[in-house]
């Protein structure tokens, strides 16, 4: 929990309030979203058992849409929970260590995460151009949908990660968007 408050110079601090505000905006609209999806793949499955079960015959479609439901949903509350702070850590060990190192060791987090939502941005987004002539037959999309996802959650990771070193250098914490 940080307690202490820097000076942030006088051009910056309010740059940096509107990019939390556009973070908070983003991470509210992802977190609909993923509701809605999560309802969406309620009720492919709910379709896919029903005519399984009731009609005997069984759509093609809503399996392979559910599992890209899935990883859409996925995706968005993976990008979500870094915001929040919401991912497994090590925080037990950092309370053990003095505030100057701590506050290095958090910033040396938020830029490997950073580091890794670029690089699994960049690499999705280029799998996705690979593949963007194939199509999913049941489904009759292109096979880059299911690369699409993980390409904006990564961008959304590194995104969120440059909120946290913001509020870092700030003195403050990232208020979570769900409050």
């Amino acid at each position: 929990m940080l307690t202490h408050v820097q000076e942030v110079p006088i051009g910056l601090a309010p740059v940096a309030s509107v990019y939390t505000r556009f973070c908070a905006s983003l991470a509210k609209c992802c977190l609909c979203l993923g509701v809605a999806g999560m309802c969406l793949l309620i009720l492919a499955v709910l379709y896919q058992v029903v005519g399984r079960y009731i009609f005997n015959d069984t759509p093609t479609w809503a399996e392979s849409g559910a599992v890209l439901l899935v990883l859409y949903v996925t995706m968005l509350g993976m990008a979500v929970g870094v915001r929040d702070a919401g991912h497994i850590g090590l925080e037990s060990m950092l309370v053990l260590v003095p505030q100057g190192v701590r506050l290095l060791m958090e910033r040396l987090i938020h830029v490997l995460v950073l580091v890794f939502g670029l690089v699994m941005a960049w690499n999705c987004g280029v799998l996705a151009a690979s593949v963007w002539a194939y199509k999913i037959p049941t489904l009759g999309i292109s096979e880059a949908f299911k690369y699409i996802p993980p390409a904006l959650a990564g961008g959304l990771v590194a995104i969120f990660s440059l909120e946290h070193l913001i509020a870092l250098a700030r003195g403050i914490e990232v208020e979570p968007s769900w409050h």
